[in-house]
C-alpha cells in the first residue's frame, strides 16, 4: 500500500498502476496548505468567525466564534455537549470564514480537520476573553462547564 497526499478525501482508496498491472493500493492523506503572514495577522485580530460543522444528517451548521492561531492551525474554544463539538467528535471537517472588521473585502476562508484538545482549554479561555473583551477571565463561564480547544490544521487557504 502506498500513502500519499491527494486532492480526494482523506481515507479514500484507489489503485495505480505499477509495473506488474493495477494493484498497488493508494490510501490519500490529507493535503497541508500553510497560513500566510497576512493570514496569520487577520487570525490574530479580535475579528469574529464563522465555523461550519456538519450535522448528523449532512447538512451544515454554523457558528460565530472567537478565534486565534498558532501560526500553523487555526484555533477556537467551546464547551463540551455544544453542537459544534458534538458535530466535530462525529465529523472532524470543519470550514472557517473571517472577515476583517476593518476591510470587509479582505476575507480568509479555512478548510481542514479539526483535533479537540483538553488541555490547557481553560487558559485558552481566558486569553481569548482577554483578547475580545480585555477582561483578565472569562466572564460567561457556567457551572459545570468542560471547555476544550478546536485545533484545525488547514487542508485549504483561501484569501
Amino acid at each position: 500500500m502506498i500513502e500519499a497526499t491527494c486532492g480526494a478525501a482523506p481515507g479514500i482508496a484507489g489503485r495505480v498502476p505499477s509495473r506488474s498491472g493495477w494493484d498497488e493500493r493508494v490510501v490519500c492523506q490529507p493535503m497541508t496548505a500553510k497560513l500566510s503572514e497576512g493570514n496569520v495577522a487577520l487570525l490574530r485580530k479580535p475579528v469574529f468567525a464563522h465555523v461550519a460543522t456538519v450535522m448528523p444528517d449532512g447538512g451544515p451548521q454554523s457558528t460565530p466564534v472567537w478565534i486565534d492561531t498558532d501560526g500553523e492551525a487555526v484555533i477556537f474554544n467551546t464547551a463540551k455537549g455544544r453542537v459544534k463539538h458534538r458535530n466535530i467528535e462525529r465529523n472532524p471537517a470543519v470550514a472557517i470564514s473571517v472577515v476583517d472588521d476593518q476591510n470587509p473585502y479582505q476575507m480568509l476562508e479555512i478548510r481542514g480537520d479539526a483535533e479537540l484538545v483538553d488541555e490547557g482549554a481553560d487558559d485558552h479561555i481566558d486569553a481569548l476573553a482577554k483578547k475580545y473583551l480585555d477582561k483578565d477571565r472569562y466572564p460567561f463561564r457556567q457551572p459545570g462547564e468542560e471547555r476544550v480547544i478546536v485545533r484545525v490544521r488547514p487542508t485549504a487557504v483561501v484569501g
